[in-house]
């Protein structure tokens, strides 16, 4: 009875000391460091928040251009990047002021052309 009460004892230590070493090796001695990471590597929801916040900008400045930029950080044609963000929002109960803003963003980046570079 005492043997067991041990090799208990030694493998609850033992799965401590595992995690303890791990948690050590991976937050102090190698942690994940994410550099220069661009916004068409976000999640789809992390890309519809993105979107979201591109659209309250364009609605405070009016900088369409601007928005047309950074929308285009998320790979492929801005308007698609934002019917996507409202399909995604639709579905997961982004408030109605949310999806009205994009949507705002939306026709805009529909009824105007894109501006030409200098």
């Amino acid at each position: 009875m005492q043997s067991r009460k041990v090799r208990w004892l030694a493998f609850l230590l033992a799965i401590a000391v595992g995690v303890g070493l791990g948690l050590y090796y991976g937050w102090v001695v190698s942690p994940v460091a994410y550099v220069d990471t661009a916004p068409n590597t976000l999640r789809e929801d992390y890309k519809a928040d993105y979107v979201l916040m591109v659209a309250e900008a364009y609605q405070g400045d009016g900088d369409l251009a601007s928005a047309r930029r950074s929308l285009a950080l998320l790979g492929g044609e801005p308007v698609k990047a934002v019917e996507e963000a409202i399909a995604f929002g639709s579905a997961h109960g982004y408030a109605s002021q949310d999806l009205y803003v994009m949507q705002q963003l939306l026709m805009a980046l529909q009824s105007r052309p894109v501006e030409n570079a200098p």
